[in-house]
């Protein structure tokens, strides 16, 4: 599969890279360190990566703006992305050829190749798993991709804490610390809290919902959004703060967006993707995401969730 790529990669002139909406830095990461690699190995090949900007990430990646001609016979490559709904940018099918490359449970097999790896940690580490295949072929990385992918795979690990940080993971990372970029100040960028955001943090530790069975929620609509002048992503951020809790065993966090309202479901053991597919969502199974359309359907999902739990 790796080697497929590889020679699509080569095969085209132009590559345009998608992402995810909403996206983390696994999403950046992976999309811009796949962009360097091949801008560094192929400097004559034209390589963009679209989708909306992320303010918050802005010391990651900024996006390329592009005209629907720049499609016409590119390869086009989505990173990190499960469902094409999902996709950042609803262009991606106007290419030429389509790959997908993503670490998330395969339930939506789009693309010409796809290439899912389940046990890697994070999208940002299969690029790295692709770059090391291809080094005997003659793929090069900057400092400023290894810099991304790098700041993937802390984004997806947790910092390493996460089961799926695994012996491969952290070799990846050890040869990724190799290159000059400063660790310390992308720390910092990463996990640098507004004022705003540390008060939210103080109001749901002091106000989530622990509901027995092993089973916590927090709920943040529009009026606690506006009281604390944060985005509905930033607060969404924020969703793992209740894993350090004693007797949370799995938790769900409810943020109120435009007309509907994102479920971030996350765990400690229990499989919790299962409940996530039932209201239109996904992911991983200890860290899904879901959508609602109604506060009704809060009681719903954390049934959903004991049973999860009780059934462990």
């Amino acid at each position: 599969m790796k080697e497929q790529i590889i020679n699509k990669i080569k095969e085209y002139d132009t590559i345009i890279i998608h992402r995810h909406v909403r996206p983390d830095p696994d999403a950046f990461g992976s999309q811009g360190g796949l962009a360097k690699i091949i801008q560094e190995t192929y400097p004559k090949k034209n390589v963009y990566v679209v989708g909306e900007d992320e303010e918050t990430l802005s010391f990651l990646n900024t996006m390329d703006q592009i005209s629907d001609e720049v499609y016409n016979g590119a390869l086009v490559i989505v990173c990190d992305t499960a469902n094409q709904e999902r996709i950042s940018d609803s262009r991606f099918h106007s290419g030429d050829f389509l790959i997908k490359i993503d670490h998330h449970p395969n339930e939506d097999p789009y693309g010409d190749i796809t290439w899912v790896d389940t046990n890697a940690s994070s999208t940002s580490e299969m690029i790295y798993e692709l770059f090391s295949f291809g080094k005997q072929d003659g793929l090069k990385l900057s400092t400023e991709g290894a810099r991304l992918l790098y700041a993937g795979i802390v984004g997806d690990t947790g910092r390493f804490l996460y089961p799926s940080a695994t012996e491969r993971t952290f070799a990846f990372a050890s040869e990724l610390i190799q290159f000059p970029f400063s660790r310390t100040e992308l720390y910092e960028k990463m996990y640098e809290t507004s004022p705003n955001l540390a008060k939210l943090q103080g109001y749901i530790l002091q106000n989530f919902h622990f509901e027995g069975a092993g089973v916590a929620k927090v709920m943040i609509n529009k009026k606690l959004l506006k009281e604390y002048g944060l985005r509905p992503q930033e607060a969404s951020g924020l969703v793992s703060i209740l894993g350090n809790i004693r007797g949370v065993k799995a938790w769900a966090f409810f943020v109120e967006e435009d007309t509907k309202i994102r479920v971030r479901l996350r765990s400690n053991g229990p499989i919790v993707n299962e409940v996530a597919k039932k209201y239109r969502g996904g992911g991983h199974p200890r860290a899904a995401g879901a959508t609602i359309y109604s506060w009704d359907e809060v009681e719903s999902v954390m049934d959903d969730l004991k049973q999860v739990v009780n059934a462990r």
